[in-house]
């Protein structure tokens, strides 16, 4: 899909516009990429001016939500397609994501970019061949490029979320020079397409499902022996799993990840807010 490249507003940028122009100024500073930069933009009664281009101050705007000019007016960045999946602001400037209104990456501490990062050294990818099985908004796959990884093969099957990374500025673009083609994004269900691919042909494995309530395919025992077969020997698995339901129903969702990963055949134990493993 292309991707976007127009001007992406928050309501905290929206009323930056709005209050500038009202105090009689000609030009404000801001972004209008999420925070990756800042631009100066020129500033009349009716419309303002960026990169050449001119647009009507927006109406009012709701919090939590980006928009993005569709050629007639700025509209949220969400599509509702069986799911309402949505882009959504962070503290952070870096966005994270909702499907139905469950948040999809965690924010409280940090960014989910610097989230991202922290899990993805739990597999060393510098020079390594890495299997990003659910790959979101990019995260992981970015900062496997900053790492110097050889090549990342991620797969996404959602194509709306495909296209909510065409508009986020902070996902990799495979086609950027910056990626230098190590990045491979694949439109499919990494369930279906993982038993095609050779055994031992990846060093590592970042493994970011969904919550298990909504993909448990993605949890089977049947899909941790793909893994293993798949992996080199003594490669690393980083396997997500936060700990939904443990205090309303006392299930341990990271323990059960263990025991099902060791028994395919990996040396598991909890790590950050999941499970970090290696291939016997």
């Amino acid at each position: 899909m292309p991707r976007y490249s127009g001007p992406l507003l928050t309501q905290a940028v929206a009323l930056g516009l709005l209050a500038a122009r009202d105090a009689g100024a000609s030009r404000w500073t801001g972004s209008f990429d999420l925070g990756v930069s800042n631009d100066e933009v020129t500033l009349a009664a009716d419309a303002w001016q960026w990169c050449e281009q001119r647009h009507p101050y927006p109406a009012k705007l709701k919090d939590r939500t980006i928009y993005f000019w569709d050629g007639d007016e700025f509209t949220p960045v969400s599509r509702y397609a069986g799911s309402l999946i949505k882009l959504v602001p962070t503290q952070w400037n870096t966005p994270t994501f909702e499907i139905d209104g469950i948040k999809m990456l965690p924010t409280s501490k940090e960014s989910p970019l610097d989230d991202a990062r922290r899990k993805v050294a739990l597999v060393q990818p510098r020079g390594k061949v890495i299997l990003d099985t659910c790959g979101g908004l990019g995260y992981f796959a970015a900062c496997c490029l900053d790492a110097g990884v050889a090549e990342i093969h991620s797969f996404e099957k959602n194509q709306d979320v495909l296209w909510l990374r065409t508009l986020n500025p902070w996902s990799p673009d495979p086609d950027a020079p910056a990626s230098g083609g190590r990045l491979r994004l694949v439109h499919a269900d990494v369930t279906k397409t993982i038993v095609t691919m050779p055994d031992a042909c990846v060093d590592a494995v970042l493994h970011d499902p969904p919550r298990f309530g909504i993909a448990g395919e993605l949890y089977s025992q049947v899909f941790y022996d793909q893994l293993v077969r798949v992996l080199r020997r003594g490669g690393r698995l980083f396997h997500y799993t936060g700990s939904p339901n443990k205090l309303t129903t006392g299930r341990d969702v990271p323990r059960e990840v263990q025991k099902r990963l060791e028994h395919a055949g990996f040396k598991a134990e909890l790590a950050l807010d999941g499970v970090l493993a290696s291939k016997r």
